[in-house]
């Protein structure tokens, strides 16, 4: 209770400070972002959720809905979430296997295999590790025990994308610093436009990244800095799946509010989600888009003053 609490005053906070966006001609893309308690203390998501919930309704395009999932035990048997309501379910949520019921998991898998899309958000690719459907719909995973028994490590070598099947556990990052993202494929929806390369805010560079990899398209990528406990490889930062019927965005940025301030990360999150709903995307690049040398980011996402992610990092200073 007091987690939704703290949700809805957020919402509130964020209402204060709202800033409209240009308004859709036609009717509003129905999206739902499910969220709720993580599977660790890592991630913040009542202060994460009503950003996300911001960027997209202020496109215009979109109407939000938050479905916030039980707490570890829970009753799970009457969480029924009415996916076929929405055309995109955003996953901002990082759970076990032995949370979800597998009716629910059924009923999951069948919508987006049957055309629903899905946008995979930072630790929402550490969940379910053994849920093999789930898997196949984020292409790859971390943490949670993934090994080669999950699937090939994926990076970039030489512009070709690598299925490594050596073994290994699955994710890895060093400390959260900005770093320079490259767009590996231009020619999609999603990365169409943008330029081939910009930088990121502080963020954690999400690597060593396994799974099946199953129709999957890697859009963009980033260089892992062996100085910062990289692995030297270029790693998959945005990623298209399709599955059935589905579209898949998925994106490893995005750990904490400050990452999620950089306009990359509200542009190709806010691109990801139209095309994952749609097939298509109509938004335009923005003129404050990053460079491949400045980190952009916009005022009215800016963390408050004092405010420090989950660990006690400092969050980024405005660049």
């Amino acid at each position: 209770m007091f987690g939704r609490t703290l949700l809805l005053l957020s919402f509130a906070a964020l209402a204060s400070v709202w800033v409209p966006g240009v308004q859709a001609a036609g009717p509003k893309i129905p999206v739902m972002i499910l969220t709720g308690e993580q599977g660790g203390p890592y991630h913040a998501w009542e202060e994460t959720t009503p950003y996300l919930k911001r960027m997209l309704e202020e496109t215009g395009l979109f109407e939000v809905t938050v479905v916030v999932a039980p707490p570890k035990g829970g009753d799970f048997a009457n969480f029924r979430p009415e996916w076929g309501k929405y055309k995109a379910v955003v996953g901002n949520y990082d759970a076990p296997d032995e949370r979800w019921p597998d009716a629910l998991k059924a009923s999951f898998e069948a919508y987006v295999r049957n055309g629903g899309g899905f946008v995979s958000v930072h630790a929402a690719d550490n969940a379910f590790p053994n849920w093999r459907e789930y898997n196949l719909m984020i292409g790859v995973g971390g943490w949670r025990g993934r090994t080669e028994k999950h699937g090939p490590y994926w990076y970039v070598k030489d512009g070709k994308v690598i299925s490594d099947t050596s073994p290994g556990p699955a994710g890895s990052h060093g400390a959260r610093l900005p770093f320079k993202i490259r767009n590996f494929v231009r020619s999609h929806p999603v990365t169409e436009g943008l330029p081939e390369e910009w930088m990121h805010a502080a963020d954690e560079l999400y690597a060593r990244m396994r799974g099946p990899g199953e129709n999957m398209k890697v859009l963009s990528i980033a260089f892992s800095d062996p100085s910062n406990r990289g692995t030297g490889r270029e790693e998959p930062i945005l990623m298209a799946v399709e599955y059935g019927k589905g579209r898949v965005f998925h994106t490893v940025l995005g750990h904490d509010i400050a990452a999620m301030n950089c306009v990359g990360f509200i542009t190709t999150f806010q691109r990801g989600t139209e095309w994952a709903a749609t097939g298509k995307v109509t938004q335009k690049v923005p003129p404050d888009f990053p460079t491949a040398t400045q980190v952009k980011t916009r005022p009215e996402y800016n963390p408050p003053p004092g405010w420090t992610s989950p660990g006690g990092a400092p969050r980024a200073k405005k660049q």
